[in-house]
């Protein structure tokens, strides 16, 4: 999706700048042109000469390069790109696209371009989350900047929050996205995909849920519009933030996903990713439950909705490719093989989720792909790379 496509890179200031790198030889791989912009505190940790070497091009930095200025000045440098990528966008830089400060060559050719911007934050969780923040991203937004992240994770200041940048992979996926609206091969086709867990209520205050943290899901959805896919994620209870380019419905409980799921069709793929509480509480307490020191109480449970086996199973609005996922802890091909000829989809995709191979919650997935006709085994993948070459998959059946 962006090969032969131009970006213009822009890195700001902060210890996340270092992904910038993996971020150009990303691009670089698949095609992209990259032109690099070094703001000076981008310079405190990434150098010119890295920077050069990977974009093999010259890096700007000097507003006022008499030099630059004569070869290609920041009206046209700022004009010049397909898309403009801001990584990281720090919160400083944030500030000057929301008021229009144009005081280096970062925020002057920004205020000066009429390409599209898409950032990816990066900053401390406590700047993350302060009001001038939270109201310069809404101002941005407003205006069609796109944002990718930040995740949450463990910071190198010691805290642990939202503020991670988000990794190159994703970036990509969102660049991906951006020019796979217009072009990609799924151009025309509807997605649905669902993911998270869901939370059960048992009172006002608890709930039954399990540890799926929406990581593969968000990054099927991206992946799916990052190939033109028009893509639409339902998701429980999870951190990830929404991915680029994807319409996305929030829930809480398994009969509300199953509500938005139906809502959502007609659909051409539905992939089912989210772990669906299997059980609730039949009669969920309406005040907190107290802990009196009496009897236990007695909690019967019953069971949710079949979000994959409905989707499988209905007659004139069935997607034209479901796909469900097995997350297994024991014969995990075995199970996923009676689970596809149980629930009547198409594909399901497998993977152990043994506590020892850390895949709820972790970045990583090592997956087999179940189908009527073969089992792939995939190699270990991030769950990023899953999320893209499951696309590229779906993409290729449709073709054929």
């Amino acid at each position: 999706m962006v090969d032969g496509k131009r970006t213009l890179l822009i890195v700001g200031g902060g210890i996340a700048a270092f992904k910038s790198l993996d971020l150009v030889r990303r691009l670089r791989e698949r095609g992209a042109t990259v032109r690099g912009v070094l703001t000076a505190g981008g310079a405190q940790f990434v150098t010119p000469l890295s920077l050069s070497a990977l974009t093999e091009d010259k890096v700007y930095q000097d507003l006022f390069s008499l030099t630059d200025e004569a070869e290609m000045g920041h009206i046209e440098l700022s004009r010049s790109a397909d898309l403009i990528v801001v990584a990281p966008a720090t919160a400083d830089l944030m500030a000057k696209m929301a008021t229009g400060s144009a005081s280096d060559l970062a925020s002057t050719l920004l205020l000066a371009t009429d390409t599209d911007v898409l950032i990816a934050p990066a900053m401390n969780v406590r700047m993350w989350e302060h009001p001038a923040t939270v109201a310069n991203l809404a101002t941005l937004r407003a205006r069609g900047v796109a944002v990718v992240g930040p995740n949450e994770g463990p910071m190198a200041c010691g805290e642990f929050g939202f503020g991670r940048m988000a990794e190159p992979l994703e970036i990509v996926a969102a660049i991906e996205g951006y020019f796979g609206a217009a072009d990609g091969p799924l151009k025309g086709r509807r997605a649905l995909v669902t993911s998270g867990p869901t939370h059960e209520p048992i009172d006002p205050v608890r709930y039954i849920a399990n540890r799926s943290s929406g990581k593969q899901g968000h990054a099927i959805a991206a992946a799916l519009a990052g190939l033109g896919a028009e893509t639409t994620l339902v998701t429980g209870p999870t951190h990830e933030p929404n991915p680029a380019g994807v319409r996305v419905i929030r829930i809480e409980t398994a009969r509300q996903m199953l509500a938005a799921c139906l809502a959502g069709l007609p659909t051409d793929v539905a992939i089912c990713a989210a772990a669906v509480a299997d059980w609730r509480v039949a009669s969920a307490a309406e005040q907190k439950l107290k802990k009196d020191g009496g009897a236990l109480p007695a909690l019967t449970l019953t069971e949710n909705p079949d979000i994959l086996a409905t989707l499988a199973g209905r007659e004139n609005d069935r997607p034209a490719l479901v796909i469900g996922f097995a997350a297994e802890t024991e014969n995990v091909v075995e199970h996923a093989a009676a689970k596809r000829a149980r629930k009547g989809c198409d594909w399901i995709v497998a993977n152990d989720v043994s506590p020892d191979t850390g895949t709820f919650g972790g970045d990583g997935n090592t997956v087999h792909l179940v189908t009527a006709e073969q089992v792939e085994d995939w190699p270990p993948l991030s769950k990023v790379e899953v999320g893209q070459r499951l696309a590229r998959r779906i993409a290729d059946h449709f073709a054929a």
